[in-house]
């Protein structure tokens, strides 16, 4: 029992001090009908109904499926490494960073011990996880964060994405400049005589034990993978206030039940969790003079810098939940607690499922992997602040 409570709480740390610190703000704001406040029931609906339909593609293999297409179609180390990182790159717009990196980090390890690349899979894993964050930073239903930031502060898609977008062109073109400079046009022998079916053999389930998804179907995923699209443009309709909440979430459940019911058991649900005891804490602090007056007054200062340090320390969802309580400069905001998803591993909890994929496999290279990671973000995290330094002066 306490080897179970210690693993739950290695995997559900964000959520057990989140917990801790609700539980704690109502001993000092007592329990009161504004409560019912606090919780931004917008973000939530929309999360869970996103969380489910991705899920559901989870399940039908697409995302591997798509990923085995076009590696079939790589013939250079130099292609080899631009598809694993457009891979990430461009699924963590729509289906988040820890999706994207969970789905295909698994998958580049394998096709680079196949390509006999083995070597590099520190810095490749480093360039997709990268490529995933600042892929995600560019929509507003790229991450958690972006959907709640979304939300709350009422701009349309395109009036986010244009605020994102000179960052995530920036870090595109920065991470194929470092794969054009460190990788070649050396040919990969080994993938001559191999197409995409050989591929998803070999990598996606080399036994019934290591199958990624429950759900195994042929070509892309079934007639499930257009059900779900459906309902993907559903979700989307619903982010962008088109269609209701509640309806959206409602019809979402109705039609996952009917397809694969299964799905609904391996939604993460702690993450809304997550989010609605940092809703608690943060609507009691705000009550509190004292904390309220002193937290306005250093996120107002600068709000860009301030939420990249943060982020560094307890990683850019609680950062943003944090900061969002108590200032509502809403672009340095979206600019600050993205960026800040680079920096240290823990700047961004969906980092977590990368390094834990390499350590995995490659019990040696903890610090090789750490030490790259690093290096790496924070030329990045440089790079997209000096940016940030031109384009919104006043925010940081």
């Amino acid at each position: 029992m306490r080897r179970k409570i210690v693993d739950w709480l290695k995997n559900e740390t964000v959520f057990a001090v989140a917990l801790v610190l609700a539980i704690i703000s109502c001993f000092i704001v007592h329990p009161d009908a504004r409560y019912a406040t606090y919780i931004h029931m917008n973000t939530i609906v929309q999360l869970v109904a996103l969380m489910i339909v991705v899920c559901g593609w989870q399940r039908v293999g697409l995302f591997h499926i798509i990923g085995s297409k076009l590696l079939g179609r790589s013939r250079t180390e130099r292609g080899l490494v631009l598809t694993l990182i457009a891979l990430t790159f461009f699924s963590a717009m729509f289906i988040t960073t820890d999706v994207a990196l969970v789905t295909f980090v698994p998958f580049a390890i394998s096709v680079l011990a196949m390509a006999n690349m083995r070597q590099h899979t520190c810095l490749v894993v480093t360039l997709m996880t990268i490529g995933a964050n600042v892929g995600s930073m560019l929509t507003p239903i790229g991450n958690a964060h972006n959907l709640y930031l979304h939300q709350l502060s009422g701009l349309s898609t395109t009036s986010f994405i244009g605020i994102m977008a000179p960052y995530s062109l920036t870090a595109a073109e920065l991470l194929t400049l470092i794969v054009c400079v460190v990788f070649g046009n050396r040919k990969l022998s080994n993938f001559e005589s191999v197409d995409s079916d050989d591929i998803e053999r070999q990598v996606l389930a080399p036994s019934t034990d290591m199958q990624p998804d429950e759900v195994r179907t042929m070509g892309f995923g079934g007639w499930r993978t257009w059900v779900y699209a459906a309902l993907f443009v559903l979700c989307l309709l619903g982010v962008d206030g088109f269609v209701n909440k509640w309806v959206m979430l409602g019809v979402v459940v109705v039609v996952m039940i009917a397809c694969d019911r299964r799905t609904l058991r391996h939604v993460d649900y702690f993450l809304p969790l997550t989010f609605a005891a940092f809703f608690v804490f943060i609507g009691n602090m705000r009550r509190v003079p004292q904390f309220y007056t002193i937290a306005a007054s250093l996120v107002g200062s600068h709000p860009i810098s301030l939420a990249v340090g943060f982020s560094q320390l307890i990683s850019n969802v609680p950062t943003t939940l944090l900061l969002s309580g108590f200032s509502d400069a809403w672009r340095p905001l979206i600019i600050g607690t993205n960026l800040g998803g680079m920096g240290t591993l823990i700047a961004s909890m969906a980092s977590l499922v990368s390094y834990k994929s390499v350590t995995r496999t490659y019990k040696r290279s903890k610090g090789r992997y750490l030490l790259t990671y690093t290096g790496v973000n924070v030329l990045f995290l440089a790079v997209l602040l000096g940016l940030a330094a031109i384009i919104e002066p006043t925010g940081i």
